[in-house]
């Protein structure tokens, strides 16, 4: 099984210096602040939430990840802060970061119109577990036996405009973290890569108990192929999500270094969010791969609980002003 670990992490390790590295999630849609740092304080009072994926089920090594953050805005409403924990895990590597984050809030025009700015600034601390690889010769020098770690300064940059009806932003993470790439300890060390997200979407209602809510995120970090999250949500009277989402890499511009000939197709998945109480939000989501890892897991399970503190001054504003 420790062998098995060790073919993991030599596979993904060239896929982690040029694709995706932040940690992934279905649910982004109800955990906007893990995409965006401008979405601080946009519930209007205090709200805290804890998501958890366990990716691939069945496969050794596979990404496991958790979040937990907590937002709220100032009483001028103009001012949101934001207190972040993230951690991924894939094979023998680890990452773990704390961000502090602060928003602007500008209305323009109409009520329900907003043009946010997002900052989250915190530390990152990436590490290698040597002691779990097993050579199968003894004095490989190449093959690591101690806890590799580096601790690098991070930011998080992003913007957002969102009206009754519509939602788009832009943002990046991954910012500054680069500048302590000359303290690696090891050749093991991986350097993280800026990425860049645009999401939008619309609220469409369709009754008075029924808001269908399509919307989109486009990822990529300018090295590895580009992933596109497609989702469609129905709101039943204000109290239960339903959804279905479609992710896949798409090529927007060339990049020559990519291996020719990757599959497009990643994988589908269905979603459901409800609201026990006003104030708690529970979800789930089930990922299944349309490529060839579908031969060798058994899905991707990610589980998310929100809890809102204080009133509500609008309606929607405890159903998350529904984006």
């Amino acid at each position: 099984m420790k062998r098995l670990k060790l073919i993991w992490y030599l596979l993904i390790l060239p896929m982690t210096g040029m694709a995706q590295q932040d940690a992934n999630f279905t649910q982004y849609v109800f955990n906007t602040l893990h995409v965006n740092p401008a979405y601080a304080g946009y519930k209007n009072n205090l709200y805290i939430q804890s998501t958890y994926r366990q990716q691939w089920n069945g496969v050794d090594g596979a990404p496991k990840s958790f979040s937990l953050a907590a937002d709220a805005l100032l009483a001028n409403k103009k001012v949101g802060l934001s207190l972040m924990i993230s951690s991924d895990k894939i094979g023998v590597q680890k990452s773990l970061g704390i961000y502090g984050g602060y928003a602007y809030h500008v209305k323009i025009g109409e009520q329900n119109t907003r043009l946010s700015f997002g900052l989250n600034v915190g530390l990152l601390q990436t590490s290698i577990n040597g002691a779990s690889f097993v050579p199968n010769e003894d004095g490989d020098t190449f093959i690591p036996i101690t806890n590799d770690s580096n601790i690098l300064p991070d930011a998080k940059l992003g913007v957002l405009f969102s009206t009754e009806h519509f939602f788009t932003g832009i943002s990046a993470s991954n910012a500054i973290s680069n500048l302590s790439i000359g303290k690696k300890k090891s050749d093991w060390y991986v350097g993280l890569k800026p990425h860049l997200y645009f999401l939008g979407g619309l609220i469409l209602p369709l009754s008075d108990d029924l808001i269908f809510k399509p919307m989109f995120l486009l990822k990529d970090d300018f090295g590895g192929p580009t992933n596109l999250d497609i989702n469609g949500f129905i709101l039943l009277q204000e109290k239960v999500w339903i959804g279905a989402m479609y992710r896949t890499a798409v090529k927007l511009y060339d990049k020559p270094h990519l291996q020719q000939g990757l599959s497009k197709s990643s994988s589908t998945g269905a979603l459901l969010e409800f609201f026990p109480t006003q104030k708690l939000r529970v979800g789930y989501s089930f990922d299944y791969s349309l490529n060839k890892l579908r031969n060798f897991n058994n899905g991707t399970h990610e589980i998310s609980i929100g809890i809102y503190f204080g009133g509500s001054d609008k309606k929607g504003t405890q159903y998350g002003c529904y984006f």
